[in-house]
């Protein structure tokens, strides 16, 4: 049974959606996923997996700002950052994927753990998502920290 703030979430996640009802059958009665498009309510910012925990981690460490719904993709070993929509945006740099309109996501069950597609950082409910101003910096600053660290663990 789901609690009134999985429920928020959920309902905040499904926005996307165009059938409402649908995506909950889906969430509720298939894999615990349905894909969603992107570039109407955010966009995704996807890096790859090594590079996305360290950006969450550099982004936990600002006592100003809580972030915002994160999901990682186990079998593609990628993590997807949900920012505003902004189809002229650019996001530079080797293994980073910008999904804005026109692009579809798989999106996991905001209250089902354990599937292939998860969240780390579930959605509030609230709408709140990413600030490409926060994400941008914490982004350089992963990709420093992992070019330096590549020689190390080369050894």
């Amino acid at each position: 049974m789901m609690n009134a703030m999985w429920m928020r979430d959920a309902e905040w996640s499904a926005a996307a959606a165009s059938d409402l009802r649908d995506c909950g059958r889906r969430w509720d009665d298939g894999d615990g996923t349905v894909l969603l498009e992107a570039g109407r309510h955010w966009d995704v910012v996807s890096v790859p997996r090594q590079l996305g925990l360290l950006i969450l981690d550099i982004l936990w460490y600002d006592p100003l700002h809580t972030p915002g719904p994160t999901l990682v993709d186990s079998a593609a070993r990628r993590v997807g950052f949900f920012v505003p929509p902004d189809p002229s945006a650019h996001w530079a740099g080797s293994g980073i994927r910008h999904a804005t309109k026109g692009s579809w996501v798989a999106v996991p069950s905001p209250y089902q753990r354990g599937q292939r597609v998860e969240w780390i950082v579930p959605p509030d409910g609230s709408g709140t998502l990413h600030s490409p101003l926060l994400l941008e910096p914490a982004l350089r600053q992963a990709r420093t920290t992992l070019a330096v660290l590549a020689p190390v663990s080369a050894d």
